[in-house]
């Protein structure tokens, strides 16, 4: 049987088939209640957890950084161990142009945006030489080395190990200051969150979003199909890098500092992480997983300072072995037998 859902130039695929293809793409792009009431929580605890906007600070830039990743490895195929570059990339930017050219936030959130981007495009390529994902692997991950390896020799213009100092922010829009408490900063961080969240559900269920599920799942296939799969992989690895930079820039606008911390190894190892929590390939995936992986850090570090490193991993241990399909068919069971003995 022949798949006619991309139509290649020399054979159209029926009427019909099209007709169908476009109300899957219809209903795809339609929010679902339960996404609906995951915003609206999301916007309640804006005032329902008023002393807790610095951690959800932290985790709305950690949610949309995850969700960055997943776009190219849930989406694409595309592993990546070195994506903190261009979560670091950003951070610097938006500092540094906070020093030298304007204090104004938007404007350090739009260059940190294009740098990050402009790192993605000329770094994709490398990725696309060859298909292994272990070598894909040791690119990104190199490519994350040489831009610390960078910023630490670029003393002058970094701060090197010292940090980035001198950073400064003006009032968000001329008139919401960034307080100590971090009310500004987590409206801040997520309305942006949000406003990127429907771009990319804007990007997976159209078209484009469906050739990169065939990438994924057979490259070969979907380039005998007419997709062109570089030009592809590339587009969404530097939208991905794009998402990334901004959520870098951020941390530096809401914290109002940065440092090499930004580049290291365990920025990117982190957001894997938080994709394992939360799951991949369907964007929230990174949100809620950034949630869970916070809350159990800071539930951790308060428990155990010393020690929260090791529960973490084994947090992670059991998700492994038990398996994310098991994990995430555990609700719907309970609420199956619920009903059922309700009925009864």
């Amino acid at each position: 049987m022949t798949d006619t859902t991309f139509a290649t130039p020399d054979r159209a695929a029926p009427a019909g088939t099209e007709r169908r293809a476009g109300r899957d793409l219809l209903r795809r792009s339609r929010c679902k209640p339960a996404e609906i009431l995951f915003w609206l929580a999301a916007a309640a605890s804006f005032f329902l957890l008023p002393d807790r906007h610095l951690l959800l600070s932290e985790i709305a830039i950690l949610g949309l950084f995850a969700l960055s990743l997943d776009l190219i490895i849930g989406y694409a195929g595309v592993v990546s161990l070195g994506h903190g570059a261009f979560f670091g990339l950003g951070a610097y930017v938006a500092g540094l142009t906070s020093i030298h050219l304007t204090a104004e936030p938007l404007t350090g959130l739009a260059l940190a945006a294009l740098a990050a981007g402009l790192l993605g495009l000329l770094t994709g390529p490398l990725l696309l030489l060859r298909a292994s994902d272990l070598t894909r692997l040791m690119v990104t991950l190199g490519v994350a080395m040489l831009l610390l390896e960078a910023a630490n020799r670029a003393a002058w213009l970094t701060g090197g190990a010292d940090g980035l100092q001198g950073v400064m922010i003006d009032p968000l829009l001329g008139r919401f200051e960034f307080d100590l408490f971090g009310r500004t900063a987590y409206g801040y961080c997520l309305v942006v969150t949000f406003a990127l969240f429907l771009i990319a559900r804007r990007v997976v269920t159209s078209p484009y979003g469906l050739s990169l599920r065939a990438i994924r799942d057979n490259a070969l296939r979907a380039r005998s199909m007419g997709i062109p799969v570089g030009p592809r992989l590339l587009a969404i690895y530097a939208f991905s890098a794009l998402i990334a930079g901004i959520a870098g820039a951020l941390l530096t606008q809401t914290t109002m500092f940065v440092s090499l911390d930004v580049l290291a190894f365990h920025r990117s190892a982190d957001v894997l992480l938080v994709l394992v929590l939360g799951g991949v390939g369907y964007l929230y995936g990174g949100l809620i997983g950034a949630i869970a992986f916070k809350l159990l850090q800071d539930w951790f570090s308060a428990l155990t300072p010393q020690y929260w490193m090791f529960w973490m991993g084994l947090v992670l241990l059991v998700i492994v072995l038990v398996g994310r399909d098991r994990i995430d068919a555990l609700p719907r069971a309970i609420l199956h037998r619920f009903r059922r003995e309700g009925r009864a």
